[in-house]
């Protein structure tokens, strides 16, 4: 019997060994993490410039709900790639199985958001709901693809509060091309990957990477992990096979295969250029054109032809006035040579983190289309996937990185405009009443430029009542009555979003006496920032910028300033401050202006940084003491 025991028991410690029991987690990848990647093995065999296999295997455990999107077992494919021994398991905390499934229980459907089917992209997708946390899915699956231009590139993970384990790549070229591969480092050391290269045959390795927290201002993971990328000198999309030993060569494959097809025009386009009747100068002419396109199309997601990158052919997104990113490019490209105008067709990486394509390393990437126009006083940059945004305006998810424009003589690697903090601007101006009761009545004109504009937009398709609540949300230093948003404007022509603000708030003074004391800034950006010793990342500023308010007290009859603050400024590395007080008879006015830098710092500088804005906020609420006249 003791035999028999000892033998099932060992059985069982085998078993659940195998089988990821949440108890060999280490504590320090549980810190902060919701999710742990347990095991994951890929291996990739390039067979030819026209196939390539993939052989995945990953094991994640969910501890708790916030990681569930993140076990849902998903293959993306697309039309010629073939998908077998797909198996997946699920397990629970102590690694014993729950349930399995085969292909037959995945459902197919089109791989884009919209739930529409303008796509030749398709994802398989396993529905699973956990009914206690945490569980284990391991999840195989082997994929044959035509697609050679592809081969994604090898890092840890992709999203905060994600902790690994272990993972391995192993690439096997048996295509007799080249292939190319770059390890970049973690900038700060966060994790590094292990290299065993046998000429063909490479494996790499991450082991015990912790979890990065999506603490305040930590920059995006890609920014800080390690990452190998992988290229093949030649390659094939879709059947159409081409060079990317250089960027020039991998333009003009880009130019004669993917733009070159699609760049006709017809009769209806030439007329409508006609019609618009251009005159003045390039600047005027793209204007025109531009505003024009944007007031007869709207963006909606379409992925079909050669891999979903080829473009719509311009005369089909003029006559049902819908594209993507690449079709309504296209169209606006299109539109422009009918006006003998020149523009290139641009890739970018668009992200809030700006990211740039690698000028030493040329591969397929980018996930989202724009247009350049050189002029003689300066390149145009056009975003034609908004019907709202300004000419020559780009969004914070474009500004600040490189694009890769397409030209007939290939690829040229081009700088997008990066706003300064002064082009990156709120203006403020507050006139408030100061009432006996503790209540301020207040009018306020708001304009915002650059990035502020970007945030701004989305009060355009608002109603009046979805205006107002989302002035109570932003401006939540007050404690509002009533508030009402008015005269709205949004300025395409020089990229600047004004509106008014009528609002009365209660509780802004507090009674001493015959006294009442407030605060000399009434709408602010407020934040929680405390000093954290610990501090184990580094922290970025994404952008820019610089606030100027303006405001106005005026004082109720019968009363006088009776204390207020001396003028302040504040420096740092980060930026810089500066209030200042004026009396003028029954009023005070108040000019506060803050100037912020973009940058990524050490972590060593964090608490420096929380200081500097401790002081801001100190200063933002510095108090000013009003009294009745003898």
């Amino acid at each position: 019997m003791k035999l028999f025991c000892l033998g099932a028991f060992s059985i069982a410690s085998l078993y659940y060994a195998q089988n990821y029991p949440v108890s060999e987690i280490s504590e320090s990848l549980k810190k902060n993490a919701s999710a742990v990647i347990r095991n994951e093995n890929t291996v990739v065999e390039i067979n030819k410039i026209d196939e390539i296999v993939y052989r995945n295997l990953s094991a994640v455990t969910i501890l708790n709900k916030d990681a569930i999107s993140y076990s849902i077992p998903k293959i993306y494919y697309e039309k010629g790639d073939v998908i077998s021994n797909v198996k997946v398991t699920v397990y629970d905390e102590k690694g014993g199985k729950l349930k399995s499934y085969s292909k037959s229980d995945f459902s197919d459907m089109a791989a884009n958001s919209q739930g529409t089917f303008y796509s030749d992209n398709r994802v398989m997708v396993l529905s699973y709901t956990p009914t206690s946390f945490p569980y284990t899915v391991e999840f195989s699956y082997d994929q044959k693809d035509q697609n050679t231009v592809f081969i994604p590139d090898f890092t840890p993970f992709y999203s905060h509060n994600i902790s690994l384990e272990k993972s391995s790549f192993k690439i096997l070229n048996k295509s007799g091309i080249n292939l190319r591969t770059k390890t970049y480092d973690s900038p700060f050391k966060y994790a590094a990957v292990d290299v065993q290269d046998n000429g063909n045959e490479k494996l790499y390795t991450y082991q015990n990477v912790a979890a990065i927290d999506e603490a305040e201002l930590v920059p995006n993971p890609q920014k800080i992990l390690p990452k190998v990328s992988f290229s093949l000198d030649q390659f094939s999309l879709v059947g159409k096979k081409g060079n990317i030993t250089s960027w020039k060569d991998f333009g003009l494959w880009y130019y004669n295969n993917l733009l070159t097809p699609v760049s006709v025009s017809t009769p209806q386009i030439k007329s409508e250029i006609a019609a618009l009747n251009l005159s003045g100068s390039t600047e005027e002419k793209v204007k025109k054109i531009f505003q024009y396109m944007q007031s007869k199309t709207r963006y909606i997601f379409v992925a079909l032809g050669i891999g979903g990158w080829q473009p719509m052919m311009p005369d089909e997104v003029q006559k049902k006035g819908y594209g993507d990113c690449k079709g309504l490019t296209n169209y606006m490209k299109t539109l422009l040579d009918e006006a003998g105008i020149p523009s290139y067709y641009a890739i970018i990486n668009a992200n809030s983190s700006p990211v740039s394509f690698d000028v030493e390393f040329p591969k397929m990437g980018g996930n989202h289309v724009i247009l350049v126009i050189p002029t003689d006083k300066g390149n145009i940059w056009l975003e034609n996937t908004s019907q709202d945004i300004a000419f020559n305006h780009m969004s914070y998810k474009t500004t600040d990185r490189n694009v890769l424009a397409v030209k007939s003589t290939g690829i040229d690697i081009m700088e997008t405009p990066s706003y300064t903090s002064q082009q990156s601007k709120e203006n403020q101006i507050l006139n408030i009443q100061i009432n006996p009761d503790k209540t301020i009545s207040g009018k306020g004109k708001f304009s915002y430029t650059g990035n502020q504009y970007d945030f701004n937009l989305s009060y355009i398709s608002l109603s009046q009542k979805d205006k107002n609540e989302a002035m109570k949300s932003k401006f939540s230093s007050l404690n509002f009555e009533n508030v009402e948003m008015n005269n709205f404007v949004n300025n395409k022509d020089l990229a600047s979003i004004d509106f008014d603000l009528n609002f009365k708030a209660s509780n802004y003074s507090k009674m001493m006496g015959d006294s009442f004391i407030f605060r000399a800034v009434p709408i602010y950006s407020s934040g929680f920032y405390h000093t954290d010793e610990n501090r184990q990342l580094p922290f970025e500023n994404r952008f820019s910028y610089e606030d100027d308010y303006e405001i106005v007290f005026q004082l109720p009859a019968n009363y006088v300033i009776e204390e207020m603050p001396q003028n302040g400024l504040v420096t740092s590395d980060f930026g810089t401050y500066m209030i200042t007080f004026e009396k003028k008879q029954d009023q005070l006015v108040v000019k506060r202006t803050i100037n912020m830098k973009k940058g990524i710092y050490s972590k060593e500088k964090y608490n420096d940084y929380v200081n500097f804005r401790k002081k801001i906020m100190n200063a933002d609420n510095s108090k000013i003491l009003i009294s009745k006249k003898s």
